[in-house]
């Protein structure tokens, strides 16, 4: 009986003292939230609301690479045209009168021998409050006009005293229709807007170019308040996307090198940069090693994202644990490399830019360090058990 409580008290020694003498590289969970002077646990109201989805066939149909925005449904929608341009406060114009007959307001019936009934009149620049001005005439309005209007207000106040008279206004100098690019191009600066107008592509066109490779490269435009980012490869391969700029839209081009996160049962953790166009959930496990044999549970390859609440939606998830206004719902997507036809459907699952890729431990693995735990316990206790009979031994020896 006293064997047999000495190798339990030798036991439970081992065991604490070899807990006590793990390693570690800081302190214990358990240390820091016994000496946390107030904490804030977390409950089931505080914790993350999250959903998860198998991959399938049916996801992928809804699932894309659309990037971090679109263009065209923040400015693009209902425009089928170029923005009408008009003239603005900086602007230079030069106007001509046009008279039917000599004799009039501005051609004298002494004017002799003359190419045309007309008077050009010194090129004027549109003030800060937006008038240009007219002999006869006086203050006209031109800030947020067309040169049509224009021409038809200088009409109006010179019918009754000019000679059937006729305007023509033209701008030589634009400073209000212009288009600011600023970033990673050729040549960044303001660049005036055709009047046939002009699209994104376009005037990174003349920019110069953009300065970097397209798969890391990202396009902002601000317009009035509003503002949107897209994907330069997604500007080239959707035309809608595409759209035409407006006066006084501030184009920002960047570099941005879009990565992953992968740990877990992977070959390797840590992460991981694109690096191309595209990458697929099969490129991703490739890049961090692929799965460990001895660890991995196949069956269970998740990836974390923040998925937009549309593309659930489209799935048919309930999403009513989340409010309506929450638009970016945490989702784990599940793939199973157990079944064999998993393979192609990773092979069409883009995977976003910061996404995480978790690979989980088989069932087995937990199991094995449980027992290597014990098997560490009952071998420190036979070490210890031995101790004390060679200890024993060592002092019969000397009392002789």
């Amino acid at each position: 009986m006293k064997r047999r409580q000495f190798c339990f008290s030798a036991l439970m020694l081992a065991g604490v003292s070899g807990c006590s003498s793990l390693a570690g590289s800081g302190p214990a969970s358990r240390a820091i939230v016994s000496k946390a002077a107030a904490s804030l646990k977390e409950t089931a109201a505080s914790a993350f609301k999250y959903v998860e989805v198998d991959l399938t066939q049916q996801v992928l149909a809804v699932l894309g690479d659309p990037g971090p925005g679109s263009f065209f449904k923040s400015f693009g929608k209902g425009r089928s045209g170029p923005p009408e341009l008009t003239v603005g406060v900086g602007d230079t114009v030069s106007i001509t009168i046009f008279e039917s007959a000599a004799g009039g307001l501005f051609i004298p019936n002494d004017a002799g021998s003359r190419p045309g009934n007309y008077v050009s009149l010194p090129s004027q620049t549109v003030d800060q409050k937006g008038y240009i001005a007219v002999p006869y005439a006086g203050a006209i309005l031109a800030k947020g006009r067309t040169l049509g209007a224009i021409q038809a207000e200088v009409v109006k106040k010179l019918s009754s005293r000019a000679i059937e008279p006729q305007a023509v206004i033209s701008v030589t100098s634009q400073a209000s229709n212009q288009v600011t690019v600023i970033g990673q191009v050729g040549s960044p600066g303001k660049l005036n807007i055709n009047a046939a107008g002009d699209r994104v592509l376009d005037i990174l066109s003349r920019a110069g170019g953009i300065a970097n490779a397209g798969y890391e490269t990202f396009v902002t435009l601000q317009r009035h308040g509003t503002e949107a980012t897209i994907y330069f490869l997604n500007l080239v391969t959707d035309p809608k996307e595409n759209i035409y700029v407006a006066p006084e839209d501030t184009l920002y081009v960047y570099q941005e090198q879009r990565s992953f996160t992968a740990f877990g049962a992977s070959g390797t953790s840590g992460q991981f940069k694109f690096e191309q166009e595209h990458v697929l959930l099969s490129d991703a496990v490739g890049k961090a090693g692929g799965l460990l044999d001895s660890q991995a549970d196949p069956g269970q390859v998740l990836l974390y994202r923040l998925e937009h609440r549309s593309n659930l939606e489209k799935m048919q998830m309930n999403l009513s644990a989340f409010a309506p206004d929450v638009l970016e719902i945490p989702t784990i997507y599940r793939a199973n490399f157990r079944d064999p036809s998993s393979f192609f459907v990773a092979k069409k699952f883009y995977v976003h830019d910061r996404d995480v890729l978790y690979v989980t431990n088989a069932d087995k693995v937990e199991l094995f360090k449980f027992l290597a735990l014990i098997t560490g316990i009952t071998g420190a206790a036979a070490t210890a058990s031995s101790d004390v009979a060679t200890t024993r031994s060592a002092g019969r020896y000397l009392g002789q």
